[in-house]
């Protein structure tokens, strides 16, 4: 652990740097950093501003907010899924488990396509993904309740019943859909993207990522308590009922968040947790920034090849981590079964 995180750290900022700088106008790393320090409080002084107008317009305004949007998404998927599997103890459980996906995508299609939320102006994607998972989560939480307390088995079932009502419904949308553009669009936003992004869309999934993430450190000792099962986590001292209502709105709240910036973008809150417990065993204390850091790597990389493998068109990144992240996976689990 304390070798991997410092190295993490290291090779989230070399990405960051070098990220910024591929694509069809290509920057030279040094330019993307000294552009990058120039912008900091106090430190423009001591920087040699010989980069031109064109590198500044790309790098600060193009490529580093989508770039770290990248980061904030890839850490938010990862950790949503180490919650999902510790509330639910499998750890074949994402993100998307409890149909927060298919909601937000059902909400989002009816804004795209029909324009019904164009009142919200400027966000009016953003938000009414948000609203979309948030309503879905109410609901699977609501059925899930049993003599007060969360039942696993019906959250789960649930969150199957409502994600298919919810794809049901997205289907019917896009089905009676206007027009084709809006209809490319509506299937592009599913499959996840970080095209379009802006600074100001990283404000809240920053605060929200940190604020989960220090409420999940605080409770390591409870989530590697809940991995043994509800009564020895009892026995331990734990506040099972109360642990599970926690998880429940840090899952929902980040994944609803992190779905209402970039889409659906699958397999890296399942594949993440996973890695990083081959790598550093199961404590939450260390699986938690590990797992956030290696997610921001991969949607960070993945994101590069999402836009140059067709250039200057673009592919979704959910399907880039479909496509290579299920064979990588399935090497892991049989590399894993050999050892």
């Amino acid at each position: 652990m304390k070798v991997i995180t410092p190295l993490l750290l290291l090779a989230s900022i070399i990405s960051i740097i070098l990220a910024v700088g591929i694509g069809p106008v290509s920057v030279h790393p040094t330019f993307v950093g000294k552009i990058i320090i120039s912008k900091l409080p106090f430190l423009t002084d001591f920087v040699d501003h010989n980069w031109t107008r064109l590198d500044e317009n790309i790098v600060w305004g193009l490529r580093l907010p989508r770039v770290l949007l990248g980061m904030i998404v890839g850490s938010s998927l990862a950790v949503t899924g180490v919650a999902m599997q510790a509330l639910v103890r499998n750890h074949l459980a994402d993100p998307f488990i409890l149909g927060v996906s298919s909601g937000a995508s059902a909400t989002a299609t009816l804004g795209m396509l029909f324009g019904v939320f164009s009142f919200l102006g400027t966000y009016a994607l953003s938000i009414s993904a948000f609203i979309g998972a948030a309503a879905t989560i109410i609901m699977v939480y609501t059925i899930s309740r049993v003599r007060g307390r969360i039942n696993i088995t019906q959250l789960l079932l649930s969150g199957v019943a409502i994600a298919m009502i919810m794809d049901a419904v997205t289907n019917i949308i896009t089905l009676s859909a206007p027009n084709a553009l809006g209809l490319h669009n509506a299937a592009f936003w599913m499959s996840g993207s970080l095209a379009g992004a802006k600074w100001g869309y990283l404000k809240l999934p920053l605060v929200v990522i940190i604020f989960c993430m220090t409420v999940l450190l605080i409770n390591y000792r409870a989530l590697n308590a809940l991995l043994l099962g509800d009564e020895t986590a009892s026995t331990l001292g734990i506040n099972v009922r109360r642990m599970q209502k926690m998880l429940v709105l840090v899952a929902s709240l980040l994944a609803g968040v992190t779905i209402a910036v970039s889409g659906s973008i699958g397999f890296i809150g399942l594949m993440v947790p996973h890695m990083t417990r081959l790598l550093i065993g199961s404590d939450h204390k260390r699986v938690l920034p590990v797992s956030a850091l290696l997610g921001g790597i991969l949607v960070v990389w993945t994101d590069v090849a999402a836009r140059l493998v067709i250039a200057p068109e673009e592919l979704p990144i959910g399907i880039l981590t479909a496509l290579f992240g299920g064979p990588f996976f399935i090497w892991l689990l049989k590399k894993n079964s050999r050892t």
